[in-house]
């Protein structure tokens, strides 16, 4: 592998290599799994795309609203960027609010909010 590689082990419950096993050989480790550090879920994403959409009124989810989701979940990261912490766990109370903003605002800039 790469020097500084990434693993992201999606595959529920069990990811298609063990976490423990995959540090060995990558930098970065994420899964979908809560019980290991950078769970990547989509419970991240959707409640906040939704109310986003939901708050103007979308006409439609366009891709500059699914990016402005992503790039408000890498906000919330900011300069606590670490191997441990590339992307913020689902628990944490800021990730709804903030990826409905960013995606409100998205809709607005695309013109399919409609409020």
């Amino acid at each position: 592998m790469a020097e500084d590689a990434i693993i992201f082990a999606m595959a529920n419950p069990n990811p298609e290599v063990h976490p423990d096993v995959a540090h060995r050989h990558a930098r970065v480790v994420a899964t979908g799994r809560s019980d290991f550090p950078n769970q990547i879920n989509n419970v991240l994403a959707f409640p906040g795309i939704f109310r986003g959409a939901f708050d103007v009124h979308a006409s439609a989810i366009t891709e500059n609203m699914k990016v402005a989701a992503a790039d408000a979940l890498a906000a919330l990261v900011g300069e606590d960027l670490s191997e441990d912490f590339v992307i913020p766990s689902p628990f944490d109370p800021r990730v709804g609010p903030a990826v409905a903003a960013a995606v409100a605002e998205a809709a607005r800039r695309d013109g399919v909010a409609r409020a």
